[in-house]
């Protein structure tokens, strides 16, 4: 009569083991917690760029303004009337 008392303590015990200590047990929930943080801090910092570079698209497709800038810095280009002047660094 004993025995059935002391294997059904033995299986809570069991059952409480896997819960604390295994799979799926509390530590894996913290560590699974902490990636699903890292990952959303991720995917913030690629939302705020995909929206500045759809505020860069949408501006190259609305205006010259930016296409110009961006020939002029990047490219070094100029206008046909237009001198460039370029000033270096003095030396002693």
């Amino acid at each position: 009569m004993k025995l059935i008392p002391a294997g059904l303590l033995l299986l809570l015990a069991l059952v409480q083991a896997e819960l604390w200590a295994g799979k799926g047990g509390r530590s894996y929930v913290v560590q699974l917690q902490m990636q699903l943080q890292a990952q959303q801090q991720a995917n913030d910092a690629a939302r705020l760029r995909n929206q500045r570079l759809s505020a860069e698209v949408s501006d190259l497709k609305e205006g010259l303004e930016m296409v110009e800038e961006k020939a002029r810095s990047e490219l070094g280009m100029v206008k046909p009337d237009e001198i460039l002047v370029q000033l270096g660094a003095r030396r002693p």
